[in-house]
């Protein structure tokens, strides 16, 4: 079986943090990342029926919508997934192969696909659903983080991020060092109350998503009253002056 690096304090965790109250489930970002990674180190990804019910492919992000809360205070989330490159990446330490890794400069977890057996242990262990299989290539695949991205210095640097977060329309998607308790990204987690899924597994995503914030219903205004009908008017007189008044 394949082992993790050894963690040392300080370590570089690059990955992901994502807003949950500004993503609008545009898909964005699973286009953009598609149409990077089929040209990109983990080229080609696959699609089945593309254009038909029933479309099957490979895709490193997903997005998945929810109904949450009832009547006011109800609203649709919008919940983005892919690899969360765990410390303890259960996916690696099942490899028999040691094609799923996990690397020790940045923490991204990545797949040699040339080692690839195609047992899918790896999709057994992960808790996220992260893996995607390429039948056609009968090997794992999965996010790299755009490793060949965000290195790449032919590439503008503000531009050296993955491409999930580049094409965001909204900014719900941040990128940086989560181990740099200085980062944007640790201190936009800090501020919101970020939090990583499924901590009962002990898996330690580095992603961290932020909860939808809390949007107070306003109360409804004392109504208006209505201007009082001739009935109301209990003189005589104002009620005659009333009536002149208002022909």
């Amino acid at each position: 079986m394949t082992c993790l690096p050894e963690l040392v304090p300080g370590q570089k965790k690059l990955g992901l943090v994502i807003d949950l109250d500004t993503c609008v489930g545009c898909q964005s970002c699973a286009t953009n990342c598609k149409e990077w990674n089929t040209s990109g180190m983990s080229a080609p990804l696959p699609d089945f029926n593309a254009y038909s019910a029933g479309a099957e492919g490979v895709w490193f992000n997903r997005v998945h919508s929810y109904e949450a809360g009832e009547g006011a205070a109800g609203k649709t989330v919008h919940f983005p997934r892919s690899c969360l490159h765990c410390e303890n990446a259960a996916c690696v330490t099942v490899c028999p192969t040691g094609a799923s890794y996990k690397r020790a400069e940045d923490g991204i977890v990545l797949v040699d696909a040339d080692k690839c057996i195609g047992c899918q242990l790896c999709a057994w262990a992960c808790a996220y659903g992260a893996r995607e299989f390429d039948e056609d290539e009968g090997v794992m695949k999965k996010c790299t983080l755009c490793v060949d991205r965000i290195y790449n210095e032919n590439i503008p640097e503000a531009q050296r991020q993955p491409a999930c977060v580049n094409s965001c329309p909204t900014g719900a998607r941040h990128f940086g060092d989560l181990g740099d308790p200085e980062s944007d990204v640790s201190k936009l987690v800090a501020a919101r109350g970020g939090f990583e899924l499924m901590p009962e597994m002990d898996y330690k995503p580095v992603n961290r998503y932020l909860p939808p914030r809390k949007h107070v219903v306003p109360e409804q205004g004392k109504p208006v009253e209505d201007a009082p009908t001739p009935m109301d008017i209990k003189s005589s007189l104002l009620r005659f002056m009333d009536k002149v008044l208002t022909r």
